[in-house]
């Protein structure tokens, strides 16, 4: 915009002018807060319409408080696969609304070198951490140092922030019961990724041991409630690829060797593992049963798919007025949700007998 357009530009001094009132009432009139009666707010407003006076300029408005009206949100690994992730799209949703309720706006951010980079430096009033994130301790440190508030979505205790989280465990051990229910011995696990590193294979007690994403380990814990010495096979993280690879890894074998079911961890991994049962002509459920975690709908997968539901939107939500909260000076309390455990079509009893 040129000079002359910018002098020409409408300002708060104008409108208060031209209604008859102080530029302080005027800026309280736009603000819709304050000792402003509903006649002197309309001959504001009146003023600017014809004026075009669009309000005032965030930005300004910014600086006068002391905040960017930016929210930051780091999710784990490239962004772009995040957007292919239902669940992190869902919780991002009802993150991004709670937030646009108050007029913030939403920065998204990776976990990746650049992406911790701008976490040092980028203008934001809060950050909320997306706990399958395996480099949450790092970014936390990192925050806290900036004096920034912080909020977690599935994040541990260590981390001792304000956390949201659901009922990993519990809804893992239903899946399992219900495969216990059912005659099955021999189950599998398809893991998420345990830390930054994204291996892949059969999951070592030292992996274990330096987990880091809560989901994978909560959601290990409650498989393992049921059959503690299950197999599980780790993943790069949860997509329909991951899911198939290791689906290869379980069942590309002799069949008396291959588990009767696989438990999943979530719900892209489940309709993975599924292909490749199809790709190597395993029946499910008559041969296989499959297990996923999310409760989401999986493009191109025509199973109803026995699964745990968890409220996705509702965690980030909760997040969304966590931080806010926490902007305004608030101290608020951690929050954890229930699931829902829904049986489909992917499990029946299984045909032959358990291994010795």
């Amino acid at each position: 915009m040129d000079p002359e357009s910018r002098a020409s530009r409408p300002t708060l001094a104008d409108v208060a002018e031209r209604a008859g009132v102080s530029q302080s009432t005027a800026s309280l009139a736009f603000s819709g807060s304050g000792p402003v009666s509903d006649a002197t707010r309309e001959r504001v407003l009146q003023a600017a319409a014809e004026l075009d006076y669009a309000g005032p300029d965030p930005r300004a408005q910014s600086l006068r408080r002391g905040r960017s009206g930016i929210v930051g949100a780091v999710v784990g690994g490239r962004i772009r696969d995040s957007f292919r992730d239902p669940v992190m799209v869902q919780t991002l949703d009802g993150l991004a609304e709670e937030l646009g309720a108050v007029g913030a706006g939403l920065l998204l951010l990776n976990d990746a070198e650049d992406g911790v980079a701008r976490l040092g430096t980028a203008p934001m009033d809060g950050v909320v951490l997306i706990g399958c994130s395996p480099l949450l301790d790092d970014t936390v440190r990192l925050l806290t140092r900036r004096g920034m508030p912080v909020v977690s979505i599935e994040g541990h205790e260590g981390l001792k922030v304000p956390d949201v989280g659901v009922d990993n465990r519990g809804g893992t051990r239903e899946v399992a019961e219900h495969l216990a229910s059912l005659g099955h011995r021999d189950v599998a696990l398809v893991a998420l990724q345990f830390d930054e590193s994204r291996v892949r294979g059969v999951l070592r007690p030292e992996w274990e041991a330096s987990a880091t994403v809560v989901p994978m380990v909560e959601r290990l814990a409650g498989a393992r409630d049921v059959f503690p010495q299950l197999v599980s096979i780790v993943t790069g993280g949860s997509s329909l690829e991951e899911g198939r690879i290791a689906g290869h890894t379980l069942l590309d074998v002799d069949a008396a060797d291959r588990p009767t079911a696989i438990i999943a961890q979530s719900d892209l991994l489940a309709a993975g593992v599924i292909r490749a049962a199809e790709e190597l002509g395993i029946t499910v459920p008559a041969e296989l049963s499959v297990t996923g975690f999310d409760g989401i709908r999986v493009e191109g997968l025509d199973y109803d798919l026995t699964t745990v539901w968890q409220p996705s939107r509702e965690k980030g939500a909760a997040a969304g007025r966590a931080i806010v909260e926490m902007i305004e000076g608030g101290d608020p309390v951690p929050e954890s949700f229930g699931v829902r455990f829904h049986r489909g079509a992917t499990t029946a009893a299984p045909v032959r007998e358990a291994r010795a």
